[in-house]
């Protein structure tokens, strides 16, 4: 998000207002640009808290807001239950941005017809530009952007297959993306060379988005009502909490292929230590800090029951960024899971011919 911010910046600082209004100084350019991007990222964040607040309302737990340049994602810990409320959803992000583009057209009218600042009236017209085009860009038939996902609402409605109905948005979005290249790579072969980048920038964001949206549902989907005990590595190598980090990274990392390893306490397993948390400490503190002072201790979430469900192991692991979680009984070690366990359990079943799509 930093560098989307600055990338903004710099283009509205250095190419889109001093065209539109020469003559100013460079100080009011970049008065301008900072005052304009800010207001584009306010403006980004009111689309995603539309979003956020009709799914709170309709049950679906929301648990943060991602934004980027082309919009936001709110992540969710749950999809809508009925076409409807995806319809809703998805709906309300291009009304909010729309209603934001007719706002800042009022306020350029006004500001133009009683004489204010040409700076403030650049501003307000480039904010009401910009939300115009965000919410036209997000009601385009691509999933995952939000008319894709009214289109997968309606095709979930006809079908009654939420899968199926996926997948036709997926092609929707992919096409719509190959077709925003195709455009991109004509302005630029036509002179129009940053217009053209961009367009492909597009393009092919919003193509990867859209099959990486639809093959995480297909693992979700796959993996859904499995339990822990199928997926995890029985009773994993262990080690003690008083080791010092240089005796784990000696004894341990440099001679396994592990970057993590439970860590236990007799019978009982009291965290897990991760090769990330260990490089995260200065070198020089690795002869006295040891594991127990590192590590992610049980109680913040890393660990599952065996018969736990895939769903909410994904969720813990995504959680806990540690890419593994502990499963345990009664606090004892029964296994781990590794985003590499996932994978291979996966290629496994695609092995044996049993599809995922």
């Amino acid at each position: 998000m930093v560098f989307d911010f600055f990338l903004i910046l710099w283009t509205l600082t250095t190419g889109v207002f001093p065209g539109n209004y020469p003559g100013l100084t460079n100080a009011t350019y970049i008065a301008m640009g900072v005052v304009g991007t800010l207001l584009f990222f306010v403006s980004l964040l009111a689309h995603e808290l539309s979003h956020s607040l009709l799914a709170r309302a309709k049950g679906i737990p929301v648990e943060g807001i991602t934004l980027f340049i082309f919009g936001g994602v709110s992540r969710t810990r749950m999809e809508a239950e009925t076409p409807g409320d995806e319809f809703q959803i998805a709906g309300i992000g291009p009304l909010t941005s729309l209603a934001i583009a007719l706002l800042c057209g009022f306020l350029w009218w006004v500001g133009r017809n009683v004489g204010w600042a040409v700076a403030v009236n650049g501003v307000t017209a480039y904010l009401a530009t910009i939300n115009l085009m965000l919410a036209i860009f997000n009601i385009l038939p691509g999933f995952p952007l939000d008319g894709g996902r009214v289109f997968r609402a309606i095709a979930w409605k006809i079908t009654g297959n939420y899968k199926k109905a996926t997948r036709i948005a997926t092609i929707g979005g992919k096409l719509l993306g190959y077709a925003i290249i195709a455009l991109g790579l004509l302005q630029l072969f036509g002179g129009f060379v940053i217009n053209g980048l961009w367009l492909i920038f597009i393009g092919w964001f919003l193509a990867s988005a859209a099959e990486a949206s639809y093959q995480d549902l297909l693992i979700r989907s796959t993996l859904e009502g499995v339990p822990a005990r199928e997926l995890m590595t029985p009773y994993p190598e262990t080690v003690t909490p008083n080791l010092s980090l240089q005796e784990l990274v000696d004894e341990y990392f440099m001679h396994r292929r592990y970057h993590g390893f439970p860590v236990a306490e007799g019978d009982r397993v009291v965290g897990i230590i991760t090769l990330n948390r260990v490089k995260d400490v200065p070198r020089e503190q690795w002869a006295y800090q040891t594991v127990r002072e590192t590590m992610r201790p049980i109680e913040d979430g890393v660990s599952v029951r065996p018969e736990e469900k895939m769903s909410n192991v994904l969720q813990k692991m995504e959680e806990s960024q540690l890419r593994r979680v502990l499963v345990t009984k009664n606090g004892s070690l029964q296994g781990i899971i590794t985003a590499g366990d996932i994978a291979r359990w996966l290629q496994r079943r695609r092995d044996i011919g049993e599809e995922m799509a």
